[in-house]
């Protein structure tokens, strides 16, 4: 995208890309059941994504997480963010895109979210009638991408 560059998060980027969820998401962001599924779980390398300006300034962010549905391996997507400044330009669509390409090249079959189904349909996720997220999750909310015939459960933590 142009007037972005876009890297693997660092270590040292992490303070930043807080910062930017902070900015985005409502306080106790922490408390989500999808949270609980991160605890002590290191990120996916290779798929958490930064997004910088000219000025070398995160305006994107994007992370996936392992998770097991049903025994399958599986990643969970989130939190992606855009700064409230760079929204409406494209970057979140790119972030997403981009890492779903590097997901399936990582050879990663399925990748699930808690979201806006209009909003994540574009990128082809589907209502996943047959996974269960922890509690307190909206069951309409919870959708998936990639190859999920026969699989189905609860999302449990990576272990």
């Amino acid at each position: 995208m142009i007037g972005y560059g876009l890297s693997e998060e660092r270590a040292e980027d992490r303070w930043e890309v807080e910062a930017l969820y902070d900015s985005c998401f409502a306080p106790g962001r922490e408390a989500l059941s999808s949270y609980r599924l991160r605890d002590d779980v290191a990120p996916v390398a290779g798929l958490c994504l930064v997004a910088r300006d000219s000025l070398g300034i995160v305006a994107g962010a994007i992370r996936y997480w392992p998770v097991r549905v049903g025994g399958a391996e599986a990643l969970l997507l989130g939190p992606v963010a855009v700064h409230a400044t760079r929204q409406g330009e494209g970057l979140g669509a790119w972030l997403i895109t981009e890492s779903l390409e590097r997901s399936r090249a990582l050879g990663w079959a399925r990748v699930m979210l808690v979201g806006d189904a209009p909003y994540y349909a574009r990128f082809g996720f589907e209502k996943l009638s047959a996974v269960v997220m922890p509690p307190p999750t909206n069951p309409e909310r919870v959708l998936g991408v990639g190859d999920w015939g026969g699989v189905a459960g609860d999302v449990e933590k990576w272990a």
